[in-house]
């Protein structure tokens, strides 16, 4: 077991005010009181199963010979940009009256 280990810690507070009140409630000492609380949490957190592992498999593309899917995102890359010339275009003829 180790030894007693003396911290600063930094409470948000929203967590300051529900410890203290927890301290007028229970009227046990604000050391007891975090000690309890932090044990308390950690065991929950110990005991939830947690988020699952995200798992990503990869697949073969397929594409047809002589095709880079490098080249890909600056396909998408130029079509966007002429969508937003097109778009910036046709705003500038709306707004001077064309």
């Amino acid at each position: 077991m180790m030894p007693p280990m003396r911290t600063t810690v930094t409470l948000e507070p929203d967590v300051a005010r529900m410890l203290a009140d927890q301290v007028r409630r229970t009227r046990k000492s604000f050391k007891e009181t975090l000690n309890t609380a932090v044990r308390s949490g950690l065991r929950r957190a110990a005991q939830s199963p947690g988020i699952p592992e995200f798992i990503l498999e990869a697949r073969p593309m397929q594409l047809k010979a002589g095709v880079d899917a490098g080249r890909f995102n600056a396909l998408l890359d130029d079509l966007d940009t002429e969508v937003w010339t097109a778009t910036t275009r046709s705003n500038k003829r709306k707004s001077s009256g064309r």
